[in-house]
């Protein structure tokens, strides 16, 4: 299976997934064009659909080349824990007593600190939110902090320019707002146990460049915002009634259930299965559950599994070739098209790195991580979330480059000098 040719066609098919991720908005203008194909034409620009698609391309272009038998195993093979570890993440998070308790936490702080409690909030959202990525894990940083700052920031009335560089700040605060453990962030979690990197070690390596970093990020993104934030409309109204204690609790208990055995599929969907029959129990204080939100990123992540299972023959060559400094800003640019947490994985595999060559490694991946819908595990949730609020209902790829281009060269200076 593992042939020269099998290898090339598979590049060739990443290459067009990668291509159809930047072409999403192509797709919702023929949409428009052509009614009669509507339906297909709004699939293929949903961006979270796109990488699944091609996976199911490779699998059969693999059965014609091969047999059918091989493709199944081939994909029957793959890792999917992670896809299904962020869909269960995200519905859990996004549940309203959760988003509920830090809404409420974070009109308590914003009332402490200076300034208008509106931009305070904003600020809160960009900075804090990513930074508990540590605690909750990013996915569920990501979905709590995208739910918040959808009514103030993302929606009709911010300029479209910023509401992308909004977008780069938090996919880049998220990215390395997790550094702070060695569980939270997909990029670490691949290299903690083989490079023997515990929690310790992360916060005293990563802590303080990327504490500077996420401050700095969400301070200049909210100063730029600052006089399109209003009081106005979702902000401006009292918080709603609060949630029972015990719901709450509840609630907060099965997501940290399902952090703690994120490495355990099996048990974490259980835990889930009963989330659903507790939230069908108290319908009353819940929200129309993220499950469409959540299946769409299981499966962009699934697709990139299986499409990014293929792509090792040429990307370990390149990072096993580079010397420590070289190795930040090859990882660093190697992000922006495939996974940073499969970068990472690559590079655990190498005999012999030493220390600065395994820092510069993961500094380069998670500095990376917003520069692409597909850099960090949790950048399609942010999209699925969001992307109602900007023109179309679409988040353009080039767009999105350039808004987290700033911040990812913050985070990169970072993690180079400090």
């Amino acid at each position: 299976m593992e042939s020269q040719s099998l290898h090339l066609v598979s590049a060739v098919l990443f290459a067009a997934a990668l291509l159809h991720t930047f072409a999403t908005k192509l797709f919702e203008m023929l949409a428009h064009r052509h009614p009669r194909h509507a339906g297909l034409f709004h699939l293929l620009g949903e961006v979270e659909v796109v990488f699944g698609f091609w996976a199911l391309v490779l699998v059969m272009v693999m059965a014609v080349m091969v047999d059918g038998r091989t493709a199944v195993e081939y994909a029957e093979s793959r890792q999917y824990t992670e896809p299904l570890f962020v869909f269960v993440i995200m519905v859990v998070a996004a549940s309203r007593p959760v988003l509920d308790v830090v809404r409420r936490g974070i009109f308590s702080v914003a009332g402490l600190l200076p300034g208008r409690a509106a931009v305070t909030r904003v600020w809160l959202g960009l900075a804090m939110v990513p930074l508990l990525g540590s605690l909750i894990t990013e996915p569920a940083a990501m979905t709590l902090a995208a739910l918040l700052l959808a009514p103030q920031i993302f929606r009709q009335g911010i300029p479209e320019r910023l509401k992308y560089a909004a977008l780069g700040v938090l996919f880049v605060n998220v990215s390395i707002g997790g550094t702070l453990t060695s569980y939270a962030a997909p990029p670490v979690l691949m290299v903690a146990s083989v490079w023997s990197w515990d929690t310790t070690f992360m916060a005293r390596t990563f802590g303080l460049s990327t504490g500077i970093a996420v401050l700095v990020n969400a301070s200049a993104i909210t100063f730029l915002l600052s006089k399109h934030v209003t009081d106005a409309g979702s902000t401006a109204q009292p918080l709603p009634a609060p949630i029972p204690l015990l719901v709450s609790a509840i609630h907060l208990a099965f997501l940290a259930a399902v952090v703690a055995f994120a490495h355990h599929p099996v048990v974490f969907l259980g835990l889930f299965l009963f989330f659903l029959g507790f939230t069908q129990a108290y319908e009353r204080h819940q929200d129309p559950l993220v499950l469409k939100e959540g299946l769409l990123v299981g499966f962009f992540l699934a697709g990139l599994v299986v499409l990014g299972g293929m792509q090792r023959w040429w990307v370990q060559p390149i990072i096993s070739g580079l010397q420590p400094l070289q190795l930040f800003f090859g990882t660093l640019g190697l992000t922006a098209i495939t996974d940073n947490a499969a970068l990472t994985y690559l590079g655990s595999l190498i005999e012999g790195m030493s220390d600065d060559a395994k820092y510069m490694l993961v500094a380069g991946a998670v500095a990376g991580g917003g520069l692409t819908v597909i850099a960090n595990a949790p950048n399609p949730a942010g999209v699925a979330l969001l992307r109602r609020g900007f023109d179309d209902e679409s988040i353009g790829a080039g767009n999105l480059f350039l808004g987290a281009l700033p911040p990812t060269l913050v985070a990169a200076a970072a993690f180079l000098i400090i």
